[in-house]
């Protein structure tokens, strides 16, 4: 990987600590505050790669709230169990009321 993809994933991992408990953001949502609007696709493959960094990344998920991230995660039911464990309802691989446990880096600035 080039370094500056590299430095990206070190920003969109800074970002994803911000994350408060109980709250979820969206790989768009990430990509906008970095300033790379058209980049989710780059948050998510950031995402893919962050097991061992001290990263939240099961608060991270689709912009309609599904847990598109899930396969990267050990164990079938493991993403929407951390979710769960937070106090956010998931069903079918999707938060429910995600307005209500949504979380705007963009808010920040």
């Amino acid at each position: 990987m080039k370094p500056e993809t590299l430095n990206f994933f070190d920003k969109v991992y800074e970002v994803a600590r911000l994350i408060p408990y109980g709250k979820v953001t969206s790989y768009g949502a990430i990509a906008r505050y970095l300033g790379a609007a058209r980049s989710a696709r780059m948050v998510g493959y950031a995402m893919n790669g962050s097991g061992g960094k001290d990263v939240p990344a099961h608060r991270v998920v689709n912009r309609k709230g599904l847990l598109t991230g899930k396969h990267h995660f050990d164990g079938t039911n493991l993403m929407q169990q951390l979710l769960e464990s937070e106090g956010i309802e998931v069903v079918d691989n999707q938060i429910q009321n995600l307005e209500s446990v949504y979380w705007d880096p963009n808010e920040l600035k």
